[in-house]
């Protein structure tokens, strides 16, 4: 049976979600089981988080541990007040919940706050609620965060990183020799295709076909999609793949560790890599390039929409490529290369272009 990374990562999903569900009030199921059809897994994961620290809040703050989050009744919610959802997301900027201190910053509190708007939304649309109370709550003011991604050379310095040890540790050398290809293998087809972290830990090896230079991406929401790679990145998944070959029927130290034969990207261990590893290997190789940037994978998927940007000028084929549903989403990362593109574009009409003087030409 393949090894499908999706279906075991929404499998996960579910049941941490029902376990949480459990510290939730029982009528909370009622809302889960109406949006599941129009949710995904980790959406309504993200709600139950939310909707436990909002409960467990009430349980503390509003109602003085008179009553357990688990125990709270619609009527309960009915006496709540727009001031209650403002004092809740005040609360957010620095809480307590399971013996461990939290801070949210204003997205985070944005996030939490539309899960409610959700939620409230679901009963008051039933006549289980009298009013949602939650629309006369502003969403937290988003600022703008900084764009950041890797110059050209930045980029040809952290794939030299992955390729030479130099500028290694001892303890990371150690280790070199076996990933090597695999993380040059990595960098590339990030680097060169703009996928997500998740899209890329979940590809296995039938997913990509060498002849049409393309392979098959399970996009956000389980969509299929078909992306193109160029010759440089099929040369390192080639590669990478005929070493990874050779350790298998070689049956060397780390060939015998594998126990996933699907999974394009495998760990030291043999099995699938996972989302923190590519974040931590990410995390290496750039600090060699550019230690002043805080580069994660989804800034190299910046860098990438960058560079296609300044190809194409088309931001619909940016936006086609990365697989952003809106496409305002990509105007919004890009908005700065769209000012370049407009001032060179109003540089080549010319509206009284000088030609060459023929007065004397007699």
């Amino acid at each position: 049976m393949v090894d499908n990374y999706f279906e075991n990562r929404a499998e996960r999903t579910i049941e941490k979600t029902r376990e949480i569900l459990d510290d939730l009030p029982q009528f909370a199921n009622e809302f889960f089981v109406g949006i599941q059809m129009r949710t995904s897994e980790l959406t309504r994961l993200n709600y139950a988080c939310d909707l436990r620290v909002f409960f467990d809040y009430l349980a503390k703050k509003k109602f003085k541990n008179s009553v357990a989050a688990s125990e709270l009744t619609l009527k309960d919610l009915e006496t709540l007040t727009a001031l209650d959802f403002e004092l809740f997301l005040e609360y957010l900027s620095s809480y307590s919940f399971g013996g461990k201190r939290y801070k949210c910053g204003e997205r985070s509190k944005a996030r939490k706050l539309c899960a409610l708007r959700s939620f409230f939304k679901y009963y008051f649309k039933r006549d289980k609620l009298s009013a949602n109370v939650t629309v006369k709550v502003d969403l937290p003011k988003i600022h703008g965060k900084e764009i950041i991604r890797l110059e050209p050379d930045e980029v040809v310095d952290m794939l030299d990183g992955a390729t030479d040890a130099e500028r290694l540790s001892l303890h990371q050398r150690h280790f070199h020799n076996i990933t090597q290809k695999r993380d040059i293998a990595l960098l590339t087809l990030l680097l060169g295709t703009g996928i997500r972290v998740s899209e890329c830990v979940g590809l296995n090896r039938a997913d990509v076909d060498f002849n049409a230079g393309a392979f098959t991406v399970t996009r956000k929401g389980g969509g299929k999609d078909i992306l193109y790679f160029a010759d440089e990145v099929s040369a390192a998944l080639q590669d990478y793949l005929k070493w990874l070959d050779a350790q298998i029927d070689g049956k060397t130290d780390f060939g015998k560790k594998i126990r996933n034969f699907d999974a394009l990207f495998l760990s030291l261990q043999g099995k699938r890599i996972s989302v923190r590893a590519v974040e931590m290997l990410v995390k290496k190789y750039a600090a060699l390039a550019s230690p002043l940037k805080k580069i994660t994978p989804h800034k190299l998927r910046s860098t990438y929409g960058t560079a296609l940007y300044r190809e194409t000028n088309d931001i619909y084929v940016v936006a086609e490529v990365l697989g952003h549903k809106d496409i305002n989403t990509t105007k919004k990362h890009y908005a700065a290369i769209s000012d370049d593109i407009k001032r060179n574009a109003a540089r080549v009409v010319k509206l009284r272009d000088k030609k060459p003087d023929n007065d004397n030409e007699m």
